[in-house]
């Protein structure tokens, strides 16, 4: 009889204190913003990898205008601009990419939450804007070179 009563005596008091550990209202909003901005990098980083072969088709487009006789690049000049254009924003969008993949410290402030907030809520502003710069360079390059190919 002891046996039972001290088991359930245990099992109470392990049950009690799993019940009164609560998750802090702090550690709950920066794993919400790691999550967030983890999820702006899963989103960019496989679109990003496309970036190189956009680039090379980009260039060899422009050196193809760059072989046509004076009058055919004045007539490709818009082309040449938009695909100019297209190339210094897919450039930005890898760099983007890159220097945050570089510069990000997944670690970073782990034991003072406070100061994981703030760097957590800077990052997300970060991997928003460099999501951005990806997304929009692709679909930029979808409609430029499907329009042209």
């Amino acid at each position: 009889m002891k046996k039972i009563l001290f088991a359930f005596i245990l099992a109470t008091v392990l049950f009690a204190c799993k019940e009164t550990k609560k998750e802090d209202p702090l550690q709950k909003e920066a794993k919400a913003l790691e999550d967030e901005v983890m999820l702006g990098h899963d989103v960019a980083m496989p679109k990003s990898m496309k970036i190189p072969d956009l680039e090379k088709k980009v260039k060899a487009m422009l050196d193809s205008i760059e072989k046509l006789p004076a009058n055919a690049k004045v007539t490709a000049a818009p082309l040449t601009q938009k695909l100019q254009g297209l190339a210094a924003d897919l450039s930005y969008a890898y760099n983007a990419m890159d220097k945050w993949m570089v510069e990000f410290e997944f670690d970073s402030a782990r034991n003072n939450i406070e100061q994981r907030i703030k760097y957590l809520t800077e990052e997300k502003i970060k991997v928003n804007k460099m999501k951005e710069a990806v997304l929009n360079s692709l679909a930029k390059a979808d409609s430029l070179l499907k329009a042209k190919l």
